[in-house]
């Protein structure tokens, strides 16, 4: 007799189950005929932070292309560009850097850029500081501890290095130095003070300032971060994809709700993108052997 509340109580639950599948809203249950295609995403964040931030983007384009979209977050950087070579992705948001690695790999070009709050497919780098530190300039950083973002992150490493080689700051005149996996990891370390600085991305320097972070120094401009395919993706499928993101416009209210929960840099819309756009960081990267790589990246 006491085994029958629970045997009730399955039943229920089984009820439910079969309920919610029989009655799956319509874009769903179409979604389930719909060839597949994974988007690939670098992990610039923790897990769940990516899948909270970029979910919303694959459920729109599920719902406005003929095709249904799956999230594919890799481990590191170079498994997102490896996903890419060997087909497990048909497109993907890189970074610039990883852009120019899977260029070179897999002949990977870019097709659509974000736009950032201005409208401007741009964003910057930040050295970011806690908000009691004494440090005021890039000079200060001396004999100092500072963190990187992935040896990958364009952002996070390649345009830090580069800011600090310009004001003339070697990597040796730190106390010590160290690469984390993802930006926010950066910022949480500065916070805690396990670093007397940290490199990450415009958008999370920004996010994290009401904890108690300041810029140091920005970067200038960088390309904003590319969606990028092979040259072999299908035609029709590149064009699905620019048309759902292209024709959302920022100063529409209704395409600013649909983009609301979307990652920061892709909030804003996008531009088409070309790979004469990357043609800066491309430079950086081949001068980094005889350039600040001597003493910098290398």
């Amino acid at each position: 007799m006491e085994r029958q509340p629970h045997m009730q109580r399955r039943i229920i639950f089984l009820l439910v189950t079969l309920l919610g599948f029989i009655f799956l809203p319509q874009s769903q249950s179409l979604s389930a005929d719909k060839p597949v295609v994974r988007f690939g995403v670098i992990p610039r964040y923790n897990p769940i932070i990516m899948y909270k931030r970029y979910q919303p983007i694959m459920d729109y384009l599920t719902a406005n292309t003929p095709y249904k979209f799956e999230l594919k977050i890799s481990r590191d950087y170079p498994e997102a560009v490896r996903f890419l070579t060997d087909g497990v992705t048909q497109v993907s948001s890189l970074g610039d850097v990883t852009f120019a690695e899977a260029n070179v790999q897999c002949a990977a070009v870019p097709i659509l850029k974000p736009l950032n709050r201005e409208g401007k497919p741009y964003y910057r780098s930040a050295i970011i500081v806690r908000e009691d530190s004494p440090l005021s300039s890039l000079a200060d950083l001396r004999g100092r501890t500072m963190a990187f973002g992935s040896p990958h992150s364009t952002s996070g490493n390649l345009i830090p290095r580069y800011l600090l080689w310009n004001s003339g700051i070697r990597l040796q005149e730190l106390k010590s130095f160290t690469n984390l996996k993802h930006h926010d990891a950066v910022a949480k370390a500065i916070l805690k003070g396990q670093y007397d600085a940290g490199a990450v991305k415009d958008v999370v320097a920004e996010k994290y300032r009401s904890y108690g972070l300041r810029v140091l120094a920005w970067s200038g401009a960088i390309p904003s971060v590319p969606i990028v395919v092979t040259k072999t993706a299908p035609k029709q499928v590149v064009r699905a994809l620019s048309d759902a993101l292209l024709r959302l416009d920022r100063n529409n209210p209704g395409h600013r709700e649909i983009m609301k929960n979307w990652d920061d840099e892709f909030k804003n819309g996008f531009a088409p993108a070309e790979i004469a756009d990357y043609k800066d960081i491309f430079r950086l990267i081949r001068g980094i052997p005889s350039g600040c790589g001597t003493g910098c990246h290398r």
